[in-house]
């Protein structure tokens, strides 16, 4: 069992019956837990109806949230001549090719987002047992392998968030930090839930969207009607 604090326990007793409730009731309750020094973070948690170990039926994908998720995001971008100058000047905070991707091999990662161009792919490909485990892997699913390398660098420095689900079928996100309105809390969430839906692969039968979570970093998650 895990161990949580006298405020965590106060907070969870505080929660009503654990049914599913709607998104703007949600929020407004999660809202009201933000009485911690520190500015939290606010995460949507959800289970699909998938077979993980299928692949055609694995979710992955990005999606740029109206209000940002509250933090800075570094990014990296893998380009070289012209398309390097594009990715400095969109504000990439790391821009490389062979050296870049050498930096990577002897264990300097400090960056959140990784973007390539197309022509980028024969350095970054054998990067991936590095940047794969940790969910740093460009990949065209996700919008990180792109040619238009300005609105990409733009869009993730604004707060576009990049996804995939784990071995169990989970797909977790930041959708902003817990100062912000409650409108901007539930518009970002619309704004993932709604792509997340649009992207149901084919093969997937049954319920897709199994259960919806809303937490912060210090609270007890609060489900939400799917």
């Amino acid at each position: 069992m895990p161990h949580h604090s006298k405020r965590y326990r106060a907070l969870s007793d505080k929660l009503k019956a654990p049914t599913p409730v709607p998104l703007a009731e949600a929020v407004k309750v999660l809202k009201g837990f933000g009485t911690t020094k520190f500015n939290q973070t606010v995460e949507i948690s959800t289970h699909l109806g998938i077979d993980p170990r299928q692949s055609d039926q694995n979710v992955r994908g990005s999606v740029a949230l109206p209000h940002g998720i509250g933090k800075s995001v570094r990014v990296a971008v893998f380009a070289q001549g012209e398309n390097a100058e594009k990715a400095r000047a969109a504000g990439a905070d790391i821009v490389g090719a062979d050296d870049l991707a050498q930096k990577i091999k002897g264990g300097t990662m400090d960056f959140d987002v990784a973007l390539a161009t197309p022509d980028m792919m024969g350095i970054v490909g054998p990067l991936g047992r590095v940047l794969g485990p940790r969910g740093l892997m460009p990949s065209p699913r996700s919008g990180t392998v792109t040619a238009d390398i300005t609105s990409a660098v733009k869009e993730f420095k604004a707060g576009k968030i990049e996804f995939r689900n784990d071995k169990g079928g989970n797909v977790a996100v930041p959708v902003g930090k817990i100062s912000f309105t409650e409108d901007q809390l539930v518009e970002n969430i619309n704004a993932f839930l709604n792509y997340l839906r649009s992207i149901k692969p084919a093969a997937a039968k049954g319920t897709y969207l199994q259960s919806i979570t809303v937490s912060a970093t210090m609270s007890p998650g609060i489900r939400i009607v799917a």
